[in-house]
């Protein structure tokens, strides 16, 4: 059984209870646990896709560290980027590898913040 979904609650859940509410058991509770139709690891490699496409970063982040947990190999995250990349922007793609290096680690395992490189969130928000 999936875990509980309590981000909604826990970040808007004064301020749009209702959102949060349908973030936390609808989106969450409902649809992505309907794993029957379509497993967790491919809803999040969707849903990176979408982020991605839309270049919304700071959610994107999110779902990549959620993919990792369902699975999403730091490979298929770079092919889903170079991909996507042809389709959606190449600044996109840069601006998303640095993230993917963050969420997974780099070729030695170190990610950018313990290797002194720190990533910046404003570089997560650059549009092509």
């Amino acid at each position: 059984m999936a875990k509980k979904q309590t981000a909604g609650r826990e970040r808007l859940g004064e301020l749009a209870p209702k959102f949060a509410e349908l973030n936390d058991d609808v989106l969450f509770g409902q649809v992505w646990s309907r794993e029957e139709k379509l497993s967790a690891r491919d809803r999040s490699m969707i849903t990176i896709a979408a982020l991605f496409s839309a270049g919304l970063y700071p959610q994107l982040k999110s779902h990549l560290a959620l993919g990792k947990e369902h699975g999403v190999t730091k490979e298929e995250a770079v092919e889903i980027v170079t991909q996507l990349a042809f389709y959606c922007g190449w600044p996109k793609a840069w601006s998303t590898f640095p993230m993917i290096e963050e969420v997974y680690g780099s070729v030695d395992g170190s990610s950018p913040t313990e290797r002194g490189e720190a990533v910046k969130d404003e570089e997560y928000r650059k549009l092509d």
